[in-house]
């Protein structure tokens, strides 16, 4: 995803989010919208704590844990974001509203990722389990490496 790309899924990510809300009769309360465009914002995957000093600030007052943690298993659980467990962070899910299965490509020296969509990978890992009975989740891959930039700075192009 080339980089104007990314900028522009970012800024659209929320309306779409609030959109798939409203056709899912899902309920967007003011903090949910807050976290929302705090994770909008954001180019990289956002830990809890990241996102409750975040709305902290905004708020002037301490947030509690449990509600925003409360909030982020709401997006996560419709689809709207990924945790990205060996990190513990949540990434936006760019294919908003639908359970589906991919990768996400997780740079080690900047922390982006990215997220991938592959039919053929969907199909296999699908296969792949049922050969052996067993019932896949719909869950994202966790890949890790270096992104194009750090890659080409770590050869010193």
């Amino acid at each position: 995803m080339s980089a104007t790309a990314a900028k522009r899924g970012q800024k659209n990510w929320p309306k779409q989010v609030e959109a798939v809300c409203v056709r899912q009769g899902l309920q967007l309360t003011p903090l949910r919208r807050r976290v929302l465009s705090i994770l909008g914002e954001s180019a990289a995957p956002l830990g809890a704590y990241a996102i409750i000093d975040r709305l902290s600030k905004i708020e002037g007052k301490q947030i509690a844990p449990p509600t925003v943690y409360r909030t982020l298993e709401f997006f996560a659980e419709n689809g709207f974001l990924h945790k990205i467990e060996s990190r513990n962070v949540f990434a936006r899910c760019e294919h908003v509203g639908h359970a589906h299965y991919g990768a996400l490509l997780l740079c080690e020296t900047c922390g982006r990722s990215e997220e991938i969509e592959d039919e053929a990978l969907d199909e296999f890992l699908k296969r792949t389990a049922a050969r052996a009975g067993f019932a896949l989740q719909p869950q994202m891959l966790e890949l890790q490496g270096l992104c194009k930039s750090c890659a080409a700075a770590a050869r010193g192009a």
